[in-house]
């Protein structure tokens, strides 16, 4: 999607009055209201070939509604949602971040040597990254790392407690951004903008054995809860911290941003959408773009009730959720013959 405007601008969905709207956010207190949701307008824009922007624009009420209210009542919702969870593919990719290297080195003990006979399948990959992740227009990078984390369902609001599975041996936060996509009824992708993601994955068990990978990001996440639409600064500067009534536990900044990537975005999404089954008409994508610091690295362990923030001034309002008590529910799952 083309984006008209020359600054970007950010955008929230919130429930109200029973049904989901999407708003502009005015600054700090205050959102104004849009006639629709975020995939109603993103769906309007394609069929009217408009901007996204243009069509945000054009769909805002005269109501306006205060952003403290919405976050104490629990209204927020993520910035893209699909009526049909299960039309939401929820994926990833990871070793992207010049920092990740450190971060995934000090999580397996591994090394960055030289000799690509002496490098761990992760080191390897992310020198791959390095020297080939960022191609001139027109050409293909080297493929990075992919995850799927799962379908609509398993994303949480902002504000809103991330589940602890009672099978999961961790609670990580992983401080990233996320690209918001719509597939359009030709089966092309269109980026509708980006938003601040918490990734929370099971870092004890892959770093107990790596091709545990995959079960490690089958988690809850969160996004949000603004959408940013227009152009990505080139480098952008957070905070990720875990706090417990008001008091700081851990703090750390990260670095994001084309600035900061051993990939470019582009060959990313290049990456992801390449793949057929991934172009379904009308289906959305969230696409978390890989981290570059972790608690869990620094050998903080999350315990229920303590809160992931993690902060990134472009977006506006931080991200922010708690962590829950371990589901018991979870606990033995048997199947049962027909």
């Amino acid at each position: 999607m083309q984006h008209d405007t020359p600054m970007p601008f950010r955008i929230i969905q919130c429930r109200h009055q029973g049904s989901i709207k999407a708003a502009l956010v005015e600054n700090v207190d205050r959102v104004r209201l849009a006639d629709a949701d975020t995939y109603t307008l993103a769906r309007r824009a394609l069929a009217t070939g408009k901007s996204l922007a243009i069509t945000v624009m054009e769909s805002l009420s005269s109501e306006c509604l205060d952003y403290a209210s919405l976050v104490e009542k629990e209204l927020l919702l993520p910035p893209l949602t699909h009526p049909d969870a299960a039309r939401c593919l929820v994926s990833g990719t990871g070793l992207t971040h010049l920092g990740s290297a450190d971060t995934r080195s000090a999580m397996h003990a591994a090394s960055f040597e030289t000799n690509d006979q002496q490098l761990t399948d992760s080191m390897r990959m992310f020198k791959l990254g390095v020297e080939c992740g960022k191609p001139f227009k027109g050409q293909v990078g080297a493929q990075p790392e992919w995850f799927y984390k799962g379908d609509g369902n398993c994303v949480v609001a902002p504000e809103t407690p991330l589940p602890w599975p009672s099978f999961a041996e961790d609670a990580g936060e992983e401080p990233e951004l996320a690209g918001l996509y719509l597939i359009d009824d030709h089966g092309c992708p269109h980026r509708l903008g980006f938003a601040i993601g918490n990734e929370f994955s099971d870092h004890t068990i892959e770093r107990y054995n790596y091709l545990w990978l995959a079960h490690s990001k089958l988690r809850a996440c969160s996004f949000g809860p603004e959408l940013l639409i227009g152009e990505l600064p080139h480098q952008l500067e957070g905070i990720s911290r875990i706090t417990k009534d008001g008091e700081t536990l851990w703090e750390r900044p990260f670095l994001t941003g084309e600035a900061n990537m051993a990939h470019s975005i582009a060959n990313l999404e290049h990456h992801h959408f390449k793949y057929p089954g991934f172009r379904r008409p009308g289906d959305i994508h969230i696409h978390f773009l890989g981290t570059a610091t972790l608690s869990f690295a620094d050998g903080v362990r999350v315990n229920p009730g303590e809160r992931y923030e993690i902060e990134l001034p472009a977006f506006g309002r931080p991200l922010r959720n708690p962590l829950a008590q371990p589901n018991k529910a979870d606990d033995q799952v048997s199947v049962t013959p027909m």
